[in-house]
């Protein structure tokens, strides 16, 4: 079943790369009493996530602010050392964007959100969609009906629904 607005987001736990390597993400703690955008994308370094998606949310993070979101976390199910060289290689990690790693597609999967595309090497891969939870519960949620496409799923449409 595919998450909708005004279901709470099921406990997860996440992936990011610290100082001494792996360490775990539990969502619920960086959700509680928060309001955080999650956007997710298929893959990280492919075209529509790294030229669009992503630039988007870096053009929107002070508008985001000032509509009272906490953070902005940028999700995909790729290992944490490569969301951490894409966070680097698109600013995205120096403008304060979370790049967490969904490394076994667990949390993806649990929301309905995963997808394969064999011709593209794509497994178990995250749809691309952005939502906004306000205490882990989702009040936003815009997801694309292909992967290729960043329409309703990028910062400026976020933005726009705050």
């Amino acid at each position: 079943m595919t998450i909708s607005v005004g279901d709470k987001l099921p406990e997860a736990t996440l992936m990011t790369l610290g100082a001494d390597g792996p360490a775990p993400v539990a969502l619920g703690e960086k959700l509680a009493g928060r309001k955080v955008v999650i956007f997710a994308v298929p893959g990280a370094y492919t075209p529509t996530c790294s030229s669009a998606h992503v630039p988007s949310f870096i053009r929107q993070k002070d508008a985001l602010a000032g509509k009272g979101i906490d953070e902005i976390i940028c999700l995909s199910v790729n290992d944490p050392w490569v969301m951490q060289a894409w966070g680097e290689a698109t600013g995205a990690t120096g403008e304060g964007i979370s790049m967490l790693s969904d490394a076994s597609g667990a949390f993806t999967a649990a929301i309905g959100m995963d997808f394969d595309a064999p011709p593209v090497g794509f497994s178990g891969r995250s749809k691309r969609y952005a939502m906004m939870a306000d205490d882990g519960v989702v009040k936003v949620l815009h997801a694309e009906d292909s992967p290729g496409e960043c329409d309703i799923s990028g910062g400026e449409a976020m933005v726009e629904a705050l």
